[in-house]
């Protein structure tokens, strides 16, 4: 149960009208009682008023489009404020929605919802347990709520709403990867969980993408390594020269003169060491 909160159970049947039950026929997907586009909605013969979101709303809508949209299975497809008829006395729309591609042929019909997520924000707890029932009824597999102001997701489970952890994953056959709770919560969470979603769906895009910049990666990857290998050539040229100007001039190295010149990497330290040999009388003016 929510914490603070009252009872999600319903404290009364879904009031349909007579002739609709599990041994009727239930009404057509898209035989709406309201206008669609619209922003009426009935919940069990009430109608209710889908007002224009506020940020509270209309932000967490759009971060759970995103996670659901890019963590569907290629075979589903998402909705946003999909309206469907669930009952006699029922037609409203969820927030988010995935189900499967095409029509039912068993229906002629799209196919149900088959994961539905809600925003609530200043919604009434009864209205969305409402709604919850209604939908599970109609056949719905799996019902989210995304309370905003506890920062909680809860899934509707044995006619009640059941608290999910924010270590939690969402797994599902509508899925192609496992949805972090975390993720329907945070925008930091939207990235990575979006990014490593679209890698479990082998999204062409995206693996077109990653294999260029990997390709651009190994380029500059040669290229810093043949720039490298060029630098150390010069380096190690210089320090030949270095040693054939000393030999020339009767300079030997001491043992701890010729360890400095072996270490050192940098060419203009070795140009000054070069050019002191070409006037120096002893070795140990060439390291002063």
């Amino acid at each position: 149960m929510l914490p603070g909160a009252m009872d999600p159970r319903s404290s009364r049947p879904s009031m349909r009208a007579p002739g609709f039950g599990s041994a009727a026929e239930p009404p057509p997907l898209d035989a709406h009682l309201v206008e669609p586009e619209g922003r009426d909605e009935l919940l069990r013969g009430r109608k209710l008023y889908a007002s224009p979101a506020l940020p509270e709303h209309g932000d967490p809508h759009l971060r759970i489009d995103v996670i659901v949209g890019t963590h569907g299975a290629a075979d589903r497809v998402g909705s946003t404020d999909l309206l469907t008829r669930v009952a006699d006395d029922g037609d409203f729309a969820t927030d988010t929605s995935l189900r499967r591609r095409g029509i039912d042929p068993a229906t002629g019909q799209r196919y149900l919802e088959e994961m539905v997520f809600e925003v609530v924000n200043t919604q009434r707890l009864s209205e969305i347990t409402g709604k919850a029932e209604e939908l599970s009824a109609r056949g719905v597999r799996r019902i989210f709520a995304v309370f905003v102001r506890k920062g909680v997701v809860s899934e509707w489970r044995d006619d009640r709403w059941e608290d999910l952890s924010p270590d939690d994953e969402i797994a599902d056959e509508c899925l192609a990867a496992p949805i972090p709770v975390r993720a329907l919560l945070k925008d930091s969470e939207v990235g990575p969980a979006a990014v490593r979603a679209l890698l479990a769906r082998n999204e062409p895009a995206l693996e077109a993408l990653l294999r260029e910049r990997e390709a651009r990666g190994e380029a500059r990857g040669e290229a810093r390594g043949e720039a490298r290998g060029e630098a150390r050539g010069g380096i190690a040229a210089q320090r030949t020269v270095l040693r054939a100007v000393l030999h020339a001039r009767g300079l030997p190295l001491a043992p701890e003169d010729a360890a400095r010149v072996d270490v050192c990497d940098d060419e203009a330290t070795l140009l000054a060491w070069i050019t002191r040999a070409a006037t120096a009388t002893r070795a140990d003016e060439v390291f002063a």
